[in-house]
């Protein structure tokens, strides 16, 4: 389940709208329970009873670091963006020190602007956990929003390596090559994607967009069919199904 925040992206040399996906995860809420009844209901997406039965826990339980972080990712699953990292920093100041924690964290910190602190806490959940993809993918986005675009690059490259099959990561990944002046690595990588996903309308598109750059044609590009793509939610993985 994925959330999306639209991004925007500039080049050095031109304006490039490339097509490519939001902000997007795939964040595992560990198979760590804190209640089975609340956290049943939040594997199930009942938002609104998951927060009246972790409210409840803490109730009695206020030092609960877990149920504080379920308590925000049911609140950022409703948009409650500000009570969702009141509840995160909870977690957090009590000791839990979770990749998806911070992941989480730092999305919500994205959603509402803030990309100082996006990025730092996302740099401390890929530092917490760096094989996963979905860390280093966002940050990526962090990154180029702050026109950090060789940084954007690096982390970009990370999360496709992580993984090599899926379309977004390859696509951004390109993006930012192109953004970068790499145009050569950029076709490579959309002629790749083509051949692997050629369902995946953004790769023809960019590589015909590349190609205009290349011939020095002044243009304004296409990023997505529509400006903003929609998450679907926050992810879990595991037993609460996050994903």
């Amino acid at each position: 389940m994925l959330r999306a925040i639209a991004t925007v992206s500039l080049a050095a040399a031109a304006v490039l709208v490339f097509s490519r996906p939001a902000f997007s995860h795939t964040a595992a809420l560990d198979v760590e329970i804190c209640d089975v009844p609340a956290d049943a209901a939040l594997g199930l997406g009942d938002y609104p009873t998951a927060i009246q039965l972790h409210r409840r826990i803490l109730r009695s339980h206020p030092y609960d670091a877990l149920a504080h972080y379920h308590l925000g990712f049911a609140y950022g699953m409703v948009g409650r963006i500000s009570e969702e990292i009141d509840q995160y920093r909870k977690a957090a100041s009590l000791g839990l020190d979770k990749w998806d924690l911070f992941l989480n964290l730092g999305l919500a910190y994205a959603e509402r602007g803030e990309l100082s602190s996006a990025g730092a806490v996302l740099e401390h959940a890929a530092g917490l956990a760096p094989e996963k993809p979905e860390t280093h993918f966002n940050l990526a986005l962090v990154y180029e929003r702050e026109q950090r675009l060789d940084a954007a690059l690096k982390e970009s490259t990370i999360a496709r390596q992580l993984q090599p099959e899926d379309p977004d990561s390859i696509n951004t990944n390109a993006i930012l090559c192109a953004e970068t002046g790499d145009f050569a690595s950029a076709r490579n990588l959309w002629t790749r994607l083509i051949q692997i996903a050629p369902r995946y309308s953004p790769a023809r598109a960019n590589l015909a967009i590349l190609q205009t750059v290349v011939n020095k044609v002044p243009v304004s590009l296409n990023r997505t069919a529509t400006p903003q793509v929609t998450r679907e939610s926050k992810s879990m993985t595991g037993e609460l199904g996050r994903n």
